[in-house]
């Protein structure tokens, strides 16, 4: 049996999401991907646990995070009439309000100019929009499997939420985020997220979310059968191995990106890095 949270985060650094790389810019996604999640999650709740992690401590962790929990795909916010009014990825406005960056680059000790190629600019969110300062927060929807997660469990979920630092960047101090708010949801059929109504299924394996045609799809999903209609995307991640972390690329298949919207009511099951699967 799952149930559902509210995870709410407030950015405290610059957070870099890493997209794709134009010219010497390298691009952040507008929102947080499940696999970024899953990847700051398992590394805190791994060092929390154990005092000198090995690799195999870091791979145990990450399968219990795969088993035992639904991650969201995160998406900025600001306060709003004592609520939170979302800045979602899709309105053309939203970049300009969450987006910065911050450029370097390498001198030439000879001539103390830049040192040629060695120009980079790196896009981040930013811990307050651009415009008016105001705090910039993360928000979305936790599954717990109710079943295998005690209390001391979900006490220290908390306590590594409270300390997360996600993305890149994070030798310079970047992605640190702070939890907010963690708490359980009420029970029900159906619930309103991000202005679209959701027909849930929490009792099987997975959770299941039902959306009618012409909602957003709040995560990357698979794109078979053509059930939506949106900007596809192949999805690439890098993952552990024997040369060590990062050093193997992980393809999860062509989705359609999020805000993409199926073309007939559909019911997705979310997977592994909080990724949507249609019905096969």
């Amino acid at each position: 049996m799952w149930q559902r949270y509210q995870l709410i985060l407030r950015v405290l650094a610059p957070t870099h999401i890493g997209w794709n790389k134009i010219g010497n810019v390298q691009r952040t996604r507008p929102y947080v991907t499940g696999r970024a999640l899953w990847g700051a999650l398992t590394a805190r709740l791994t060092r929390d646990q154990y005092a000198t992690p090995t690799a195999a401590d870091y791979q145990a962790t990450g399968q219990w995070v795969h088993e035992h929990l639904a991650l969201p795909y995160l998406y900025p916010a600001v306060q709003h009439n004592g609520s939170y009014r979302l800045l979602l990825p899709w309105d053309d406005t939203t970049p300009a309000r969450i987006l910065s960056s911050y450029t370097s680059t390498a001198l030439d000790p000879a001539s103390y100019a830049a040192d040629e190629g060695l120009l980079h600019e790196v896009e981040y969110i930013a811990p307050h929009t651009c415009d008016s300062g105001e705090p910039v927060y993360l928000v979305g929807f936790l599954f717990l499997d109710t079943d295998a997660i005690s209390q001391d469990c979900l006490t220290a979920l908390r306590h590594a939420l409270q300390r997360l630092q996600i993305g890149g960047e994070r030798g310079y101090g970047w992605g640190r985020l702070k939890l907010v708010d963690l708490s359980p949801c009420a029970p029900c059929t159906s619930w309103d997220l991000f202005c679209t109504t959701y027909a849930t299924d929490l009792s099987g394996l997975r959770p299941h979310l039902t959306l009618e045609q012409g909602s957003s799809l709040l995560a990357h999903t698979i794109a078979t059968g053509g059930h939506a209609q949106g900007e596809l995307e192949p999805l690439v991640g890098r993952e552990w191995a024997e040369a060590g972390a990062g050093q193997q690329l992980a393809f999860s298949g062509v989705c359609y990106a999020p805000g993409a919207t199926p073309t007939q009511p559909t019911t997705y099951k979310i997977g592994d890095y909080g990724i949507w699967h249609p019905p096969s």
